[in-house]
């Protein structure tokens, strides 16, 4: 089986195509395009109009890389949420129209169970505790029966819009996360606001706190103190989990999970608590049309019931609300 897998829920559109046979999984391709805006925020109209242009183009490269015709694609997949709603719609349309020009099934996929998903895989782990760490979400995430449940969370903003939001503010190019470790690099620590409720998170005051000090102490002073609490809140609500939990596996996924700073640390938790921790490589930790497709192709492959009518979207679909098949 063959799926194509349609990326497009926030600034990317991205398109992979994965291959399931004889028990086994094979990535044939993964393109994508990314909006960049500098020293501002994300407009919805600006990134629906980037993705609907580069779409015929990122299709072309992946088909290209993979040697299929999109006559060889058995099946479908598409981000169904959560997500911004005009990208949504771009990646639904598009999905709408193959299945139109070739009668393929269609399948909607949880974006963030796509994180999940392909992280477990590429890390060769079963059952683990789940940190999920991106520009909209940051959650500790378990398996339970045909569900995920999510047991903590952010309150207010994901972990990657913090970063976002600070880097804007210093001016720094797109992708803001990866230019804003390497000006952490050398830093030195300064004390900021340190802000855990049980398992859930709170980084808007940390934000706050961060962009009242620029002006007034070095960039890179400010950007290391940033991470390094960031992190370290995060890593407790890491380590509370797996102790209420006893999970003995712990993965890293989502855009702010190539953090390497934050991979070691995990790290060293992981090992001082006798857990294997594992991360996908870096191409899937970011949004991709991969990890679509290998969820979609999972989800088809279990009994998972194509979409037969609209293919819809959701914005505020979260993965706790996607009930997964029985063998999945």
């Amino acid at each position: 089986m063959k799926v194509l897998g349609i990326e497009s829920t926030a600034h990317t559109i991205g398109i992979g195509i994965v291959e399931k046979a004889n028990g086994k999984t094979v990535i044939l391709a993964n393109k994508k395009s990314v909006f960049k805006a500098v020293g501002k925020g994300f407009v919805p109209t600006e990134l629906a109009g980037h993705h609907a242009a580069n779409f015929g183009k990122v299709l072309g490269e992946a088909l290209a890389q993979s040697g299929l015709h999109l006559a060889g694609i058995d099946a479908i997949a598409y981000s169904k949420g959560p997500g911004i709603g005009t990208c949504l719609r771009v990646g639904a349309t598009a999905a709408c129209y193959m299945r139109a020009r070739t009668q393929k099934p269609v399948v909607g996929v949880n974006h963030c169970l796509a994180h999940v998903e392909i992280a477990k895989w590429q890390a060769g782990l079963a059952d683990p505790l789940v940190l999920y760490v991106s520009g909209g979400n940051t959650q500790l995430i378990i398996r339970d029966g045909r569900r995920y449940n999510v047991i903590g969370e952010t309150l207010d903003i994901g972990l990657g819009n913090l970063f976002d939001s600070f880097a804007r503010s210093l001016k720094l190019e797109h992708p803001t996360g990866s230019e804003l470790e390497k000006l952490a690099a050398g830093g030195k620590y300064l004390p900021m606001p340190y802000s855990l409720k049980a398992m859930n998170f709170t980084f808007s005051g940390l934000q706050t706190y961060a962009e009242k000090l620029i002006g007034n102490y070095p960039p890179n002073d400010i950007a290391y103190s940033l991470m390094e609490t960031s992190f370290a809140m995060v890593c407790e609500g890491v380590e509370k989990a797996l102790t209420i939990t006893g999970k003995k596996e712990l993965i890293a996924c989502g855009g702010v999970a190539c953090n390497k700073r934050l991979q070691e640390m995990l790290s060293l938790l992981s090992e001082d608590r006798g857990v294997t921790f594992g991360a996908s490589a870096n191409e899937f930790n970011v949004d991709n049309g991969a990890m679509v497709a290998f969820t979609g192709a999972k989800l088809l492959e279990c009994g998972f019931k194509p979409e037969t009518r609209e293919i819809a979207i959701n914005q505020d679909y979260r993965i706790d609300q996607a009930k997964l098949p029985k063998t999945f």
